[in-house]
Parts: C-alpha cells; sequence; structure tokens
C-alpha cells in the first residue's frame, strides 16, 4: 500500500500552485468563449411601413398599382466581434470590432386573393440596413364583382421566416369609404393611334362621392418627348356636384418616331374638398401606339438594261416603306407574259428602308407587255395588299451591223473578182488598169 507524503507548502510552493490555478481557469476561460468571435446583437427585421393604392378606387376590371414600402425596423443593428489573445507572460489582450448588419430579403411576393397580379413580384430584393426603406409597386387588376379585397404581400428573409401584410384594395365599394367626394376619370380615344398622328381625348370625370368637389383641375404630363398636349397641359373643370360627371376635350401630339407599344400619359386630378383640404389623384391616359407602314416603289430596272428578243433577263423591283411601321412578310408577285420566276419574298422592310423583289424571267418576242405587281405584307394593322401597273418594252433586233457587214464583205468579194479573175480574163497579164506600164 503506497503512502502519500502531505509535504508543508512554503512561499515557493505558493506561487507555484497559484500559477498553476491561474493558467487552468484561462484554459477554461478559453474553452467556453468562442474561437473566432463573440457577437451581440439585437436582430433586424422588417416590416411594410406604409402603402398606397392608385386610383384610391378601382373600377371592375381597371388596372391598377400598389406601392408598398419595406423597413428595416432595427435603427441601431450592430454586431461585435471580440479576438482574445494571450501572451507568453500570461497576460490577455482583447479587441473588439462593431459593425452593422444589414437584414437580407430574399423575396417579395403579392398573392390576389381575387385581384389578379399583373407584374411586380420581386426575387432577390437585397440587403436593407438599419432604418434603411425600400419601395416597391405591384401591377394588379381588379376583379369584375365589386367589393373590399385584401391581397396579401409575403416578404421572406433568410432562416425561413416571412412578414405577410394584407392591403385593402376597394374596387367600385362604399364599404369603408368615408363621406367625401370621389372622382373617377375615363379616357375615350381610338383604340390605335398611327406614330405622327394627333391624339384626340375625351376624358369624362365622375364624382361618385357624397359631397361635392369644388376647384376641380387636370394636369396632362408629358411622356418624354414622344407624346404631349397640343395645348395648355392644365385643364379647369370647375365644380362637380356629386352623383354628377363633366367632360374635357384635349388633343395629344404624337412624334412620328415613337415606338408601337402602349404609352401611359400620367394626369393628375386635383380638387378641394367641402372643408378646403386639398386632394390629389394619379391616373393616367392609356394610348396605344401602332405604327402604320405604307410601301411604295424606288425603281424598276432590268438586267441586261437593254432587252433583247429572246434573251433572258433578270427584272429587279426596288420596293420601299415610307411609314412608320415595320412592315412584316414582304412578298411581291408579277403577272408579266413571261416564263420563269414571278413571284418573290422579301420578309421584313424597317420604316425608310427599301428591299428589291427579283425575278428571273426567259426572253420575250418584241413588243410592249403591260403587266401588274402585287404586293402583300402586314404591320401592326392588319394585312394590307398593293397593287401597280407597270409596262416593260422588248425593242426588236437591231440588224444594222449585220448589213453593214454584209455590204462590206460583198464589196471584198467583188473586188476579189476583179482583180483576180475578171482583168486576168481579160487583158492576159492581170493588170490593174491605173497600174502604168514600162
Amino acid at each position: 500500500m503506497a503512502l502519500m507524503t502531505m509535504l508543508p507548502i512554503n512561499g515557493a510552493g505558493r506561487t507555484a500552485w497559484r500559477g498553476l490555478i491561474l493558467g487552468v481557469g484561462l484554459i477554461l476561460i478559453l474553452a467556453v468563449m468562442p474561437s473566432a468571435a463573440d457577437a451581440v446583437a439585437r436582430d433586424p427585421t422588417v416590416t411594410i411601413s406604409s402603402f398606397e393604392v392608385t386610383p384610391a378606387i378601382l373600377l371592375p376590371g381597371d388596372q391598377g398599382t400598389i406601392t408598398i414600402t419595406i423597413t428595416n425596423t432595427a435603427k441601431e443593428s450592430s454586431e461585435t466581434e471580440s479576438l482574445v489573445d494571450t501572451t507568453t507572460g500570461g497576460g490577455t489582450t482583447t479587441t473588439s470590432t462593431t459593425k452593422d448588419i444589414p437584414v437580407l430579403v430574399e423575396s417579395v411576393y403579392m398573392y390576389g386573393n381575387g385581384m389578379q397580379v399583373l407584374e411586380g413580384n420581386f426575387q432577390h430584393v437585397g440587403a436593407l440596413g438599419p432604418g434603411q426603406s425600400i419601395p416597391l409597386t405591384f401591377l394588379v387588376r381588379a376583379p369584375a364583382q365589386t367589393g373590399l379585397y385584401f391581397p396579401e404581400v409575403w416578404i421572406r428573409i433568410p432562416d425561413g421566416t416571412s412578414v405577410k401584410y394584407p392591403i385593402p384594395v376597394n374596387v367600385n365599394s362604399p364599404v369603408g369609404v368615408q363621406k367625401q367626394a370621389i372622382l373617377i376619370m375615363e379616357s375615350h380615344l381610338p383604340d390605335s393611334v398611327n406614330p405622327g398622328d394627333e391624339v384626340p381625348v375625351t376624358l369624362m370625370v365622375r364624382n361618385d362621392g357624397q359631397l361635392l368637389a369644388n376647384e376641380v383641375t387636370l394636369r396632362v404630363g408629358n411622356f418624354s418627348t414622344w407624346i404631349a398636349p397640343r395645348d395648355t397641359d392644365l385643364h379647369h373643370v370647375g365644380t362637380i356636384p356629386a352623383g354628377a360627371e363633366k367632360t374635357e376635350v384635349i388633343t395629344l401630339l404624337s412624334d412620328k418616331q415613337t415606338a408601337p407599344g402602349l404609352i401611359q400619359v400620367p394626369v393628375t386630378l386635383q380638387y378641394s374638398a367641402v372643408d378646403g383640404t386639398i386632394h390629389r389623384d394619379t391616373t393616367s391616359i392609356n394610348v396605344v401606339m401602332k405604327g402604320k407602314s405604307e410601301l411604295g416603289f424606288v425603281s424598276v430596272d432590268t438586267n441586261p438594261q437593254r432587252l433583247t428578243e429572246h434573251t433572258p433577263f433578270d427584272l429587279t423591283v426596288r420596293i420601299e416603306n415610307t411609314g412608320t411601321g415595320e412592315a412584316k412578310a414582304v412578298s411581291a408577285r408579277i403577272d408579266l407574259a413571261a416564263e420563269g420566276t414571278k413571284e418573290a419574298f422579301i420578309g421584313k422592310i424597317k420604316p425608310g428602308n427599301d428591299a428589291p423583289a427579283l425575278f428571273f424571267l426567259e426572253g420575250l418576242k418584241t413588243g410592249n407587255y403591260p403587266y401588274n405587281i402585287t404586293i402583300s405584307y402586314t404591320d401592326d394593322l392588319g394585312a394590307h395588299v398593293v397593287e401597280r401597273q407597270l409596262s416593260l418594252r422588248v425593242p426588236p433586233t437591231d440588224h444594222t451591223g449585220t448589213i453593214l457587214l454584209g455590204i462590206l464583205g460583198l464589196g471584198i468579194l467583188g473586188f476579189c473578182l476583179y482583180r483576180y479573175w475578171y482583168l486576168p480574163r481579160k487583158k492576159g497579164g492581170g493588170a490593174l488598169p491605173w497600174v502604168k506600164k514600162n
């Protein structure tokens, strides 16, 4: 059996024990403390701080926008990293670094719940710093049935969390509507407009509220340089009682270079309520631009330029587009009384450009040949056919050169007969009459 001997602890022994205890304590602290960093932070979150439905009340089937503002609710969100360094002498050094923590918004979707969401679902929105906000806009269409609808916005952030927020949308319903003036603007204009044409627009402003609207004005904005009001952009409508309506006729000017498609001309509707409060609503005039192509003939050429009887030739007709829209599926056909290729497919002709229609034909007899050329094409306005009557002349063959060669040949033949046959027979020696004898 082993015996343990208890030795007295002197001063040196006490120092050694204290150092051992301090080292073990440091080891335990480092074991508990994370080796990289200690994050002390208040996790950021997001919410919808505000929303706006434009127009405030939608008509059944109309389009509108819902704009939401996403905000990072953490006013001061930070992360502190601490790095502990143990020196060789047994001491420790702590270094701390503080930085802001953004919140990562993975996606934002809107579920209609009766409304139709046309555009605006967002993926990979990005990061928001503490207190930062970002606006997002959704394009929606109201259903055919009136009522109060609640499309729902879903915001997804990491770790599987999400935020759900319902947005109330009024579709021509008195539910939840305070007693006030409610102005609805409808625009009546042609279904399609050719770029460069004037656009007559009739604006009808109707008060669907329960109180009158005073000092009603319409301000038509400029849409870049493509389309703008011809006259003044501000129109004073006056007072509209509840249930009444007024009309305003304006004219828009469009640029010839306007690209085909839908153009929304902004309109600001302003009125003064009974209590003097100024209200403003933003709507738009939807103008559908459809380019109109106009095809014409630039030139008609043949190769060779001077036709000869029974000789094959090429017929080239250059077709130009002088309109504002692109001509598509362009083809040309001729009814010339000649064998060969009498139909040509061209394809597309952009505005201001031209393209050739090439026909390969066999020879014709001498004479004048009237014929028709028919061009078929389509554009944004539908299918079109253009016809034009042309004429082709095949001149008679020119035999002047052949006759001259024949005359020259006969002269040479006659001279040879005279010199080498007639004179030798008559004079014996065959000398020419003008040659003198020695």
